[in-house]
């Protein structure tokens, strides 16, 4: 129910959305006097905000077509070298990539597309072979094509670095730090071949106790039942995925919007500003970021649940208590994984501390393989996006990758 009056709120907003697109033409033509007063520019302005924060968004591309390689640009060429229903394995192939470490970059199945690590994987590219999870949304999976839950995900990453043999290190951005730290410690039990040289977790929730934020507050408020029964819905007849139970990414959206209500506020009153200045590169800036944060997938309802319950509510991990299809994980098996964590002094999502505590679990790894950075004055995305990754967080990074290549 909750999603179809979403769909209908949608398709209300059309006529609208139609309307504001004509009065922006009409009051920006040259030949209308309105178009050069304070008034017309004025409205056009508001006309082009009501449109753009209204507007159906698409999943982004990622739009990286070459990599400087020290010798001028080389073409970028995606591949999907893996396809599961839920995710496939997309690769960044250029000449002469197979010479370098390999890396395999497992992006958030939060709310936002892989794309959101456009950066990253940008900033990575020129001295890394690069691959990444790029996460299906849940609304465009056929019900018939099977669940996916949390030991899904660690599946899928266990099949990921098996298909990409020996020799792989494996970045983990946010919430995939948990599943990522599980899927090696069950692999290096194993004595898998394929299990990674190294990993990196930056800003994950390991241990959700240690300086709990916003999020963390809320998942500890409530229980199980209440979130099933108040944020999952079920996706209405208009997608593929007809029928499945989903966490939808524009109730998630909503949570990342409130968070910092403010400061996305003030956003946007820049952005009429610059609309009714007409600065132009502004503009594209501030539309640039916001495409991208505004455009949303939905999560499967049982990893959605599974996560919460797991990581947010019993702290499995750092129990002693996860398990992957009733196997139980110890992290203390990882003896010969390189552990870098990377943590955000102004993360409010994963707080400080809370990254770092997979030393700890990893009590078996000789100090000499763990390595952990704090970048100071730095939010949740700044650390794998933005200046500070490209210039502090990055080459720290590249520096653990090269000692355990």
């Amino acid at each position: 129910m909750l999603y179809s009056v979403h769909e209908f709120q949608r398709a209300a907003t059309a006529s609208v959305r139609g309307a504001m697109q004509a009065g922006q033409i009409a009051l920006r033509h040259p030949l209308n006097p309105l178009a050069h007063t304070d008034f017309g520019r004025h409205t056009a302005a508001a006309c082009e905000l009501i449109d753009y924060t209204t507007r159906r968004r698409s999943k982004p591309a990622f739009g990286l077509e070459t990599v400087d390689a020290g010798a001028g640009p080389v073409p970028i060429r995606e591949v999907s070298v893996l396809n599961e229903p839920f995710c496939r394995l997309l690769h960044f192939e250029r000449e002469g990539c197979e010479a370098l470490p390999r890396v395999m970059v497992v992006a958030p199945m939060s709310g936002h597309f892989a794309t959101l690590l456009r950066g990253t994987v940008e900033a990575l590219l020129p001295e890394h072979d690069v691959y990444i999870s790029d996460w299906t949304d849940a609304r465009d999976v056929p019900v018939a094509r099977g669940r996916f839950d949390l030991d899904c995900y660690i599946d899928y990453i266990m099949a990921f670095l098996q298909h990409l043999g020996p020799g792989t290190h494996v970045m983990a951005v946010c919430q995939p730090s948990v599943p990522v730290l599980a899927a090696a410690a069950l692999m290096a039990e194993d004595d898998d071949p394929a299990r990674p040289k190294s990993m990196i977790l930056m800003g994950g929730p390991i241990d959700t106790r240690i300086n709990p934020t916003a999020p963390n507050d809320l998942a500890q408020s409530q229980t199980l039942q209440w979130f099933e029964r108040n944020v999952i819905t079920s996706v209405p007849v208009s997608y593929p995925g007809f029928l499945r139970r989903v966490y939808p990414g524009f109730l998630q959206l909503t949570g990342f919007m409130t968070m910092n209500l403010e400061r996305h506020m003030t956003a946007h009153q820049r952005l009429y500003e610059h609309l009714v200045e007409g600065d132009g590169d502004s503009v594209a800036a501030h539309q640039k970021f916001y495409d991208e944060y505004l455009t949303v997938m939905d999560l499967p309802a049982e990893y959605y649940l599974q996560t919460i319950k797991t990581v947010f509510q019993d702290h499995a991990l750092p129990e002693g208590t996860f398990t992957w299809r009733n196997r139980k994980v110890d992290p203390g098996a990882i003896i010969d994984i390189g552990l870098m964590t990377v943590e955000g002094e102004l993360d409010d999502i994963s707080g400080v501390g809370q990254t770092q505590a997979a030393h700890d679990l990893c009590c078996n790894l000789p100090k000499a393989k763990k390595r952990h950075h704090h970048q100071a004055a730095t939010g949740h995305y700044g650390i794998f996006n933005g200046r500070r990754w490209r210039n502090e967080i990055l080459p720290r990074v590249h520096e653990a990758v090269l000692a355990n290549d």
